[in-house]
């Protein structure tokens, strides 16, 4: 099979999300309104007017301009991303302009990489206004939200292993658990809408359904712009080419008498209505980038620029959370379908889940709806960096009151999957369902489990097997890489160590070629988990069974070789690491570079397949029930027998066509080279980390710009301390810092962000004058403020002497380490410069907020100095076990 093939699932997160509600529909909902078209995104500026250096970011804005080069042809009019470049082609997109949420992520981290070099954030927050006005439904796409009940969220339907065994016969006879998220959502957000990506859109409305944004009726084929389609729908063997597009808005318009709906469901009668599947790993990976752009940001002194835009992706993180819940929130652990409906929090696995869905009535005057999880969790889809900043980062924590704490759970719940299905050799497995065989069935005796959750080598899709593709090795294995660089988990280093010495092994690059693993397979399987026990899985095998030249699978192993190598500590395996990492983007760079981006050949025998028609039983070929009929909107009839072209016509006009016909015709399998949106995107990413990591930082431009004068200083007397404050200065890069002066004397320094001073210890009714200055990171220094006068008064020989206090808490712990805070408190009269006693036996090699040395922490710099009753906080990870939270000794 071929790798395309391989991967022509994998973005499916549609998967057998039926609807699972109907009622009869009176009228259907009227069009709405387009939303307005988000203004076009800033195309790169000439490498020579850049302040940029280090070969590897140039060669990132050369391929940056190749992809924003309306020549390229990467974007529509609308300014979406396609897929790819080029039409013909058919892998989970089943049209080369189509997008997907994960072309959506993928831009956002593209833009990521781009404000970390140049410090303009416009593009970053143009890709999510597009994503936010194409990609989530809204109100109008979703009219009906209000109507759902959290305590019944779906009618179930089950799900079979061939598309034959549909339609799937609705049964309110199965007991479904409660949403346990819903209100709180509402109460937060005050809607009952969801704020998440649809996976899958016609970007040119090719197939003229024209379910458009803005709209709750069809629009036709006269339709300008994207429509939100979905294609998978029946189990694990329905590949991209047994599948039957449908619209998101099935008003009946196009498809059979009942739209596409009894194509999928069974039922009573029908209702006109409005469905949308989320892939939460797309989703995952927006909440990521937003991670990194906000750093970035900061570092640069403009967080304000990024954090519109860092607020809605914790909106977005906050309703992913319903992709940790099982698919009818029936709890893990489920060998049939009486097994308990959950309630509470009892239905969450914790794992990023294969999709989550949600649908209901176009009718307005007969509302409903439904919500559903899934059951299914693939390691590739995992991302505990997101969920790591979604419990850890204070500007994408979300909102909601239990969210922090469902991503903290999350969090150590994906590092354990990655633990349970690490191989011997280094490879990472499958996953784990909670439904076998997508209808509670009852599993083998001998099946791995997983808190409850059963091992599965092909999670969802069969056709291919979904972890062949190597692709999710880069993908998954990369989210654990920036977690163990930006925290120093050492279990994600534990995961690391024996899977980055695997890939290495199966990755050549000469000066004429390279190749890496393209397909894998699996034998055995891992040992039940037991978190304070795990196995060794010496009964799980992988074997590298294919080797090609996929840029974007390269682009992505690079990143994870890159993060590894630049995490914490300096061994050979790490320098190795690098070293690969470079030479397979050199080589990229050098043999694969072209016009459009990067780039290389593909010999696609799958497209055979264009033409199958369905032969009975287990065969392959688009399946379509005996006595069903219907057409597309361009006429195209879809009845039993037809083919996957039968049904998109529209491929014979691709000037493409001609090489496919004659490979259907008996001549040899033709040669395509594709340049897909996300893999140009994984390359340039991986281009701008390499210097971001290893080489040379760009110099800052030359700042000679002083801040301007701090204003309006107050000074308030309380016996013989005086506090000030006054207003914050501004500078044309980033203010770093303000200097206090008495009497024309520097008497203490406070940091950029601090507006106010504590002068303690005064002579007693004497008069002072105090003046401030503000500098920025060049050593630019404003004019003095004015001046405020004061008179001391009596001293307070009740004051209190302590300088400061401090305490330990521990955040949060797994198997071997834990992360800690110590808070220090600054007493009345304020402090300048500050030590803490460590806990006893602390060991660690990643600590934020201060340096630790003999037993004792000292403040950081900017947070050394401490008004009255200020704090500061020192965060670290341990290894080991956490000590009991506790009381330190601090002193000045």
């Amino acid at each position: 099979m071929h790798r395309a093939s391989l991967r022509s699932r994998l973005l499916a997160g549609a998967a057998t999300s039926a609807t699972l509600a109907a009622l009869v529909a009176a009228v259907p909902a009227g069009a709405a309104t387009t939303p307005a078209v988000p203004a076009a995104a800033p195309v790169a500026t000439a490498l020579g007017d850049l302040e940029t250096d280090g070969e590897y970011t140039q060669r990132f804005l050369e391929l940056y301009d190749k992809i924003h080069d309306p020549d390229n042809g990467y974007f529509s009019p609308q300014g979406i991303p396609y897929h790819a470049v080029e039409t013909l082609m058919a892998e989970a997109p089943d049209y080369g302009h189509e997008t997907t949420s994960e072309a959506y992520s993928f831009w956002l981290w593209l833009e990521t990489s781009y404000g970390q070099v140049t410090g303009d954030w416009e593009p970053f927050n143009h890709a999510w206004d597009t994503l936010e006005a194409y990609m989530i439904p809204t109100t109008e796409n979703q009219p009906t939200n209000a109507a759902y009940d959290p305590d019944s969220p779906a009618t179930y339907a089950p799900e079979f292993n061939h598309p034959s065994a549909y339609p799937s016969q609705l049964d309110t006879g199965v007991s479904v658990g409660a949403d346990p998220i819903a209100d709180e959502l509402e109460q937060t957000y005050g809607t009952s809408e969801i704020y998440g990506m649809h996976w899958l859109a016609d970007v040119d409305n090719v197939y003229g359904f024209g379910a458009a944004p803005g709209s709750s009726e069809l629009l036709g084929p006269d339709h300008e712009g994207t429509s939100y389609i979905n294609t998978f729908q029946r189990g694990p063997q329905e590949s991209v080419w047994e599948t039957i597009p449908q619209p998101s808005i099935d008003d009946f318009s196009f498809g059979g008498e009942n739209g596409y709906l009894d194509l999928f469901t069974g039922d009573a009668s029908y209702a006109e209505q409005w469905k949308y599947t989320n892939a939460p790993d797309a989703d995952a990976r927006a909440v990521e980038a937003a991670y990194w752009a906000n750093k970035f940001a900061t570092e640069q002194g403009q967080p304000e620029a990024v954090a519109d835009t860092v607020g809605k992706a914790s909106k977005m993180g906050d309703y992913l959370r319903y992709s940790l819940f099982d698919k009818y929130f029936k709890t893990p652990g489920c060998e049939s379908t009486s097994c308990p409906a959950g309630s509470g929090k009892d239905s969450a696995h914790y794992l990023l889940s294969w999709y989550y869905a949600w649908g209901g009535a176009l009718d307005t005057s007969a509302p409903w709806a439904w919500r559903i999880g899934s059951s299914h969790a693939h390691f590739g889809y995992q991302n505990p960096m997101a969920a790591w900043a979604l419990s850890n980062d204070p500007d994408l924590v979300p909102d909601s009151a239990t969210a922090e704490d469902d991503w903290a759970t999350s969090l150590d719940r994906q590092i354990e999957l990655f633990q349970w299905l690490q191989s011997p050799e280094g490879g990472i497995a499958g996953g784990s369902t909670n439904s076998w065989d997508g209808h509670y069935a009852d599993r083998p005796d001998d099946v791995a489990t997983f808190y409850g959750m059963a091992y599965t080598e092909a999670p969802v899709y069969h056709d291919p097997p979904s972890n062949e593709w190597m692709g999710m090795q880069g993908w998954g294995v990369e989210r654990i890489a920036q977690l163990y660089e930006e925290t120093g988990d050492e279990r994600a280093e534990a995961i690391l160590d024996r899977w980055v010495p695997w890939v290495i092994d199966h990755i050549t690059v000469t000066e004429e070629s390279w190749e890496i693993p393209s397909n894998l397979a699996w034998s055995g399987q891992p040992d039940d988990w037991d978190a304070d026990d795990p196995g060794d899985n010496a009964g799980l095998s992988v074997e590298v069974t294919g080797y090609g030249q996929d840029v974007g699978v390269a682009g992505a192993l690079a990143r994870s070789l890159m993060y590894y190598a630049a995490g914490p500590g300096d061994d050979p395996a790490q320098l190795e690491a690098q070293q690969t990492a470079h030479d397979l983007l050199e080589a990229i760079w050098t043999q694969n570079s072209d016009p459009v981006g990067v780039a290389s050949t593909e010999t696609r025998t799958d497209y055979a397949r264009f033409d199958d028609v369905y032969a009975g039983g287990d065969s392959d070929g688009v399946y379509v029930p005996e006595g069903w009929s219907g057409t597309m909107p361009n006429g195209d009839e879809i009845e039993p027998g037809a083919s996957f072209l039968d049904i998109r016509s529209f491929y014979t006009d691709d000037p493409d066509w001609d090489r496919v016909q004659d490979y259907l015709d008996g001549g040899d399998a033709p040669e395509f080279t594709y340049h897909r949106f996300w893999a140009q995107t994984a390359v340039a990413t991986a281009l701008a980390d390499y210097d971001r990591l290893f080489g040379e930082q760009p110099e800052p431009p030359e700042d000679t710009q002083p801040p301007s004068a701090p204003a309006d200083v107050a000074a308030s007397v309380d016996g013989t301390t005086v506090e000030l404050t006054w207003t914050a200065s501004t500078d044309d890069v980033r203010v770093t810092g303000y200097d206090v002066s008495r009497d024309g004397e520097v008497v203490g320094s406070v940091g950029g962000t601090t507006t106010s001073y504590t002068d303690a210890g005064l002579a007693e009714v004497t008069e002072y004058t105090w003046t401030v200055t503000a500098h920025d990171a060049a050593g630019n220094v404003s004019a003095a403020s004015d001046g405020v006068t004061a008179t001391t008064g009596q001293e307070d020989p009740g004051a209190p002497t302590g300088a400061c206090t401090a305490a330990y808490s521990t955040a949060g712990s797994w198997q071997g380490g834990y992360q800690g805070a110590i808070t220090v408190t600054a007493g009345d009269a304020g402090v300048q410069g500050w030590q803490v006693t460590a806990p006893a036996g602390l060991t660690t090699s990643n600590l934020w907020g201060g340096t630790l040395a003999a037993g004792v922490i000292t403040p950081a710099g900017w947070n050394a100095d401490l008004g009255a009753g200020q704090t500061a906080t020192v965060g670290f990870i341990g290894s080991g076990t956490p000590p009991a939270d506790q009381e330190l000794t601090c002193t000045d």
